[in-house]
């Protein structure tokens, strides 16, 4: 059961040949035992799951169906969960019950999914190694030495290791993809505007998006079908046709025309790396699919646009944790400023106070020009180079990460070293457009090795169904680390 797909396990529970409660405390019993290495839970409920459990046996029994029904799931910890810690993997945050359910959660709840706990991440989703947050740092299960890459490393930790089958993901400059492709598994950040944001805690608002993270391809349609739709509570959200993202799915690749971008295959990709993306484009090849080398010229300013653009969005977004109305509050102050600024200094992270920092430096008297503005001209030229690759290709496909997972602290002392993790992933969330990470292979140390394809704006589809035919004829998505069976 536990490397069965979505769809296995919902027709194993609609057979009635294991129950709801039996396939949560399956995941949970294995939390409880792999967890305390893994560090891949923030918040675990057994109680509470199985009330939930209970529940999905009983719609069951009345009749009820659905592709997601009694299926466990995990959220990552910046989705506010009713009745639940909602953290940010900060401290600011650590004794944070949420009133209400995002928008996501509800869904999936109302789909009569199990909610199996909350999931570590890098603090406020700044971070791509998980080691930035308050809880401590998540291990990869392919080598416990080694990053799950972030901030949605719990996320992907957890689905490597089978803790969950698929689980909740955000990605705001690669945030589900890096982690996906560091830890072996399938995730995808959909279109901006296509998932809600409502009760995603913010990190930057016109970038940030929720995504699902699972072993295939299949399943993260299945996922994103519950995910999709308009919210009136949300003003970025997108009011849209219901999709079923699963509906090309089966459709041939032959004609298909995959991208090259250029500037993604060049210096600074691993050896290791690049023979397995070869490997894969290879495959994709013999599938029927054509390569065409594509240019994305201002590609190469998306990392410093992005370390403009996210600060800023993000200063402004956390100027609400202040010690008064909820979270950590310093236990000794002074007047109304000293209670701020110790409660601030006390309850951010260095990566945060950093990001933090140099955000409202940019968007200071003086400097908004010089640097906000020129960034966002910048995010502009980016969007515009993909509409016109996207004349020519249909899908564009490139590395996830340029690295297998690296090791503990290897970047950590180096903050640009490390805000390089995401070079390949960073231009999607500027455009706005879908991208997702499968695996591929593995590179140096057997460390998985993950393909990103990235589909024109509401292309999710099409980008499912390249991922899902690769996934047919190969079965990298279905290999486990050494330990977790």
């Amino acid at each position: 059961m536990i490397n069965a797909s979505l769809k296995q396990l919902s027709a194993a529970l609609g057979a009635k040949q294991i129950s709801a409660v039996e396939l949560a405390s399956l995941f949970l019993d294995r939390i409880e035992q792999r967890n305390p290495v893994l560090n891949a839970f923030v918040t675990v409920d057994r109680a509470r799951t199985l009330e939930m459990a209970k529940g999905a046996d009983a719609r069951r029994a009345k009749g009820e169906s659905g592709p997601l029904l009694g299926i466990p799931l995990a959220h990552k910890d910046i989705f506010c969960t009713e009745g639940w810690l909602t953290t940010c993997g900060s401290k600011m945050l650590a004794n944070f019950v949420s009133p209400y359910d995002a928008t996501v959660v509800e869904k999936f709840k109302q789909a009569g999914v199990v909610t199996l706990g909350k999931l570590n991440m890098d603090e406020f989703a700044m971070g791509s190694s998980n080691e930035t947050s308050h809880f401590g740092p998540v291990k990869n299960p392919w080598d416990l030495n080694r990053v799950p890459g972030g901030s949605s490393g719990g996320s992907a930790a957890s689905i490597a290791a089978r803790l969950a089958p698929a689980v909740t993901g955000t990605d705001t400059g690669g945030s589900i993809r890096q982690p996906a492709s560091l830890c072996g598994l399938t995730g995808l950040k959909p279109t901006y505007g296509v998932v809600s944001r409502y009760g995603m805690i913010a990190f930057a608002s016109s970038l940030d998006q929720a995504g699902p993270m699972a072993k295939s391809a299949e399943d993260c349609a299945l996922m994103l079908n519950a995910m999709a739709g308009f919210d009136v509570r949300d003003s970025t959200s997108l009011q849209r046709p219901t999709e079923d993202y699963t509906r090309d799915l089966d459709l041939p690749l032959k004609g298909l025309r995959i991208g090259l971008p250029r500037e993604f295959f060049g210096a600074g990709m691993d050896d290791d790396v690049r023979a397995a993306v070869d490997a894969a484009l290879a495959e994709y090849r013999k599938l029927g699919a054509v390569t065409v080398e594509i240019d994305l010229p201002n590609s190469g300013l998306s990392v410093p646009a992005y370390y403009v653009i996210a600060p800023a969005e993000a200063s402004s977004n956390l100027s609400r944790f202040d010690g008064v109305r909820y979270g950590h509050r310093a236990a000794d102050y002074g007047d109304l400023n000293d209670m701020y600024s110790k409660s601030r200094a006390e309850g951010f992270g260095a990566e945060v106070k950093r990001r933090i920092l140099i955000g409202t430096y940019v968007l200071s008297h003086g400097y908004y020009d010089a640097y906000y503005l020129q960034a966002q001209k910048i995010r502009r030229l980016i969007a515009n180079d993909f509409v016109e690759a996207f004349k020519v290709c249909d899908v564009i496909a490139s590395p996830a990460s340029p690295s297998v997972a690296f090791r503990f602290g290897e970047k950590s002392a180096d903050p640009v070293q490390m805000y390089l993790s995401d070079i390949y992933t960073i231009s999607t969330n500027l455009a706005g457009l879908p991208g997702m990470s499968l695996p591929c292979g593995f590179g140096n140390g057997g460390m998985p090795v993950g393909l990103q394809l990235i589909g024109s704006w509401f292309g999710e589809a099409r980008m499912l169904n390249a991922a899902h035919q690769y996934q047919l004829a190969t079965d990298w998505h279905t290999r486990m680390p050494p330990d977790a069976g």
